[in-house]
């Protein structure tokens, strides 16, 4: 929707391939669904759930194993994002890295985007 043709609108790592693949056979799902909401520090926070099927105008990003679909009011927001899987001591999860997001909260949970022109740019 929001894409230039040829090019995929976010990208997946490796880690992340397998890991949305791994969530996927163990739920029996479609795919993995990202999307915003308004909440958090700065304004706006990622959300993840597996689906069933995909829903209308929904950007659908296949790579490997690993299906994710963009809901359409967040497919401009995340135009360009790299979606990684990081394992660590203390914790592991999913990381955005969104060149789109102008400021973030002191624990990451939540991102802000600077408002387009000309428009409420709202969710």
């Amino acid at each position: 929707m929001f894409g230039i043709p040829g090019s995929s609108p976010v990208t997946i790592t490796p880690a992340a391939e397998k890991q949305i693949a791994r969530l996927m056979a163990g739920k029996n799902a479609y795919g993995l669904r990202i999307g915003l909401k308004k909440g958090g520090c700065a304004g706006m926070e990622y959300t993840m759930e597996l689906a069933d099927t995909p829903n209308t105008n929904e950007e659908v990003v296949e790579q490997g194993g690993a299906r994710v679909m963009i809901a359409p009011m967040a497919q401009m927001f995340l135009f360009g994002t790299e979606i990684d899987y990081e394992t660590g001591l203390l914790e592991s999860g999913f990381k955005f890295r969104n060149p789109n997001v102008t400021d973030s909260c002191g624990c990451g949970e939540s991102v802000r985007f600077e408002p387009l022109e000309g428009s409420r740019a709202e969710l």
